[in-house]
């Protein structure tokens, strides 16, 4: 049976009612245009947006905001043949799906790392989703640490499950100690995965790496993928932390010694951020042959959690 909607009566409805998300789908929809063709009409006016970037907006996993965007949005409206500041105009209010969004975020990295502001100054033109649209199912990562007490490297072996379509990728955060040089930092796609975008910022000594899947997710899949950083780059290592902003998931950390350096004393510990009280306080014990200690929380809650250790 033929559907008895009329395509420019739904997108006339939608352009008046929004939300953005569904009234720029809709009109890609009608119109027939793929998002590349659509990316190559807005480069031909000079305006950079990736095909990704579309994509999240028309999915409502990401909103323009910027000035950039804005006016990518203001070209779309040309693009599609739609009436001037129809799509801009449903921007102004945020839509149902955005609102349950905002009060379900996720703590800022600003809250969860000395450096959150370093981190959020390298994402500020990525134009990915504030959560990635990933859950946390299960996440095991393991710490090096050298001869001369530095670490050495780190590597994650992580599930995570969609919970919106369309997720094709994941954004990974590396921290290096005092004296890291992030410009030496390598990142490495183990399994899974490929490197996308990498950015760095030497004051905060901050990585911050955009990892590709292999397989765009629906709303539920779940992935299982590997992935690691290689620094070595900066003095001896007291301690590794890793935030949380959102609950959920098993976490899994294992801090492993080179027999060259191992510490006097170990302990796992959990904060609600940065310069708060550490609390949960447990005295760690090395396992002789494999010079390691871990740490295992099966409900992780929004905060920090970490192993600090001491030297002689």
């Amino acid at each position: 049976m033929r559907s008895t909607r009329d395509p420019a009566a739904e997108l006339a409805q939608v352009l008046r009612t929004g939300p953005f998300h569904l009234a720029l789908r809709t009109a890609l929809a009608v119109r027939g245009l793929p998002l590349q063709r659509v990316q190559h009409r807005l480069a031909a006016r000079g305006i950079r947006v990736g095909v990704t970037s579309l994509s999240y907006w028309q999915q409502g996993a990401r909103r323009p905001q910027r000035h950039e965007s804005v006016k990518a949005v203001r070209a779309l409206e040309q693009i599609l043949e739609l009436p001037d500041g129809s799509l801009v105009r449903l921007l102004a209010a945020p839509d149902a799906a955005a609102a349950d969004s905002a009060r379900t975020a996720a703590r800022s990295y600003r809250a969860l790392l000395d450096v959150g502001a370093a981190v959020e100054e390298l994402l500020a033109g990525m134009e990915l989703p504030a959560d990635g649209g990933l859950h946390t199912v299960g996440h095991h990562e393991r710490v090096r640490i050298g001869a001369a007490g530095e670490l050495v490297g780190r590597a994650s072996q992580h599930v995570v499950r969609a919970h919106r379509d369309g997720i094709d990728r994941y954004l990974a955060v590396h921290h290096g100690d005092p004296g890291c040089a992030p410009e030496g930092v390598e990142v490495v796609a183990y399994e899974n995965c490929r490197p996308g975008r990498i950015r760095r910022h030497r004051e905060a000594a901050v990585v911050v790496a955009e990892l590709l899947f292999d397989a765009r997710l629906r709303h539920g899949d779940t992935y299982v993928f590997g992935y690691g950083f290689e620094d070595g780059t900066a003095g001896r290592s007291t301690e590794y932390v890793r935030g949380f902003g959102y609950a959920g998931g098993q976490y899994v950390l294992q801090v492993r010694f080179d027999e060259a350096a191992l510490p006097v004393r170990c302990r796992r510990f959990s904060q609600a951020g940065p310069g708060a009280p550490r609390r949960d306080l447990a005295d760690l014990t090395p396992s002789g042959r494999h010079r390691s200690v871990h740490l295992v929380d099966p409900g992780v809650r929004r905060g920090i959690l970490g192993i600090a250790w001491d030297w002689d």
